[in-house]
């Protein structure tokens, strides 16, 4: 079986790296194509992948097919592929931020199977969350391959399309809202005397192990935060003056204003 890329940008190269590091597929399996002549010079000079002339000849040599371009392209690029498409079946992958399954069905204009997926830019460290979303056409096997592929980069939910839009704010703008925390609990380390790449590797390491509380102890958020808090301790402080600072309406607001902002969209 092969994979072929059409987009050889950040996360493509993320997907790529978590493909070969998993021993998902051989560099020898991978094909890409990207507009931009650099971008695939840097795919092969970092991966070792069989670079394609153009799009068609990806959609051509591989079984399955990543869309990894932009969303104010990718409709031109079916639209190219969508012959080669027909011809050979290929399983259709989209990373297209925004782009529903009937828009991208629209494109193709014919009875192809279509998977959209929603990843987030800690693929880059293979510690993403990615959603998914299939058509009619797309078999339990098709999303077991969409689960292997994308599990290399991270953790792979199934997801009704209706929530994409939500998925979009919850994983993907969280992580710059964790950079956010993090860097302002350094910078508050900081005066208070500490250097910052200390700080900063302490107040990453804490929300990463946080983090992985939540997902492994099985405990709610809330009966952690009363596990750390002492009577009259530095925590239960800490977190009253956030609560006090209106912490909990600032998280809920950014998310109201990300999920309106993704309507305009």
């Amino acid at each position: 079986m092969s994979i072929g890329f059409i987009g050889c940008g950040n996360m493509a190269g993320a997907i790529i790296s978590g493909l070969i590091k998993s021993n998902t597929f051989d560099c020898s399996q991978i094909n890409a194509y990207d507009v931009y002549a650099k971008a695939c010079e840097k795919a092969k000079d970092e991966y070792s992948i069989n670079i394609m002339q153009n799009e068609c000849d990806v959609v051509k040599n591989s079984d399955i097919i990543v869309l990894a371009v932009k969303p104010n392209v990718i409709g031109s690029v079916l639209e190219k592929i969508s012959e080669e498409v027909k011809i050979n079946n290929p399983l259709i992958i989209s990373i297209a931020a925004g782009k529903s399954i009937e828009f991208l069905a629209s494109k193709v204009n014919c009875d192809t199977r279509i998977i959209r997926v929603m990843p987030n830019i800690n693929a880059k460290v293979s510690e993403a969350i990615c959603a998914y979303t299939a058509n009619e056409y797309a078999s339990d096997n098709d999303k077991k391959t969409v689960e292997k592929i994308f599990s290399s980069v991270g953790e792979v939910i199934e997801l009704e399309e209706n929530f994409f839009a939500l998925f979009g704010v919850l994983g993907g703008c969280t992580p710059a809202l964790a950079y956010m925390f993090i860097d302002e609990l350094a910078r508050a380390g900081v005066k208070h005397g500490m250097k910052k790449d200390i700080a900063l590797k302490i107040s990453a390491q804490a929300v990463l192990g946080s983090a992985k509380m939540i997902l492994e102890s099985n405990e709610h958020p809330y009966d952690l935060i009363d596990m750390v808090c002492s009577p009259g301790g530095t925590t239960i402080e800490a977190v009253t003056s956030l609560q006090q600072d209106g912490f909990n309406s600032a998280v809920h607001n950014a998310v109201d204003k990300a999920v309106e902002k993704d309507k305009l969209l």
